[in-house]
């Protein structure tokens, strides 16, 4: 878990010093440029919206294991926004509440105590 955390650690550095270069550099122009480059079927726009679906499922996550309460909505509206600059965090502080619990941190505690993995921990 230790690794996994600083990964998440070392992408959310990098993706604020890109975001900051970019920005300094483009503007904050991003939706207007990820849209076009989608509508000119190349590429870039082929990546773009493969992104984009990451982002959707990413919140359809989030909320889902929040169990689509108002803050699990909000959360989920971020991450479909802010890409790995929001989800590397929340789940560094996932890592953190569960204890490294990998069940807990993919499920969320009121799932992970039905999960398949629990139950045979409970029967053993």
């Amino acid at each position: 878990m230790k690794m996994f955390q600083i990964l998440l650690v070392a992408m959310t550095i990098a993706i604020i010093t890109i975001t900051g270069i970019v920005s300094n550099t483009h503007g904050w122009n991003l939706i207007e440029v990820f849209i076009d480059n989608i509508i000119s079927l190349n590429w870039s726009g082929q990546f773009n919206f493969d992104f984009m679906c990451y982002l959707f499922l990413s919140a359809i996550w989030i909320m889902w294991r929040h169990d689509f309460s108002p803050m699990g909505i909000v959360l989920g509206l971020i991450a479909s926004v802010a890409g790995i600059l929001f989800f590397a965090p929340y789940l560094f502080i996932l890592t953190i509440q569960s204890n490294g619990n990998i069940t807990i941190v993919l499920l969320g505690k009121k799932h992970s105590n039905n999960s398949p993995i629990a139950l045979r921990s409970k029967a053993e």
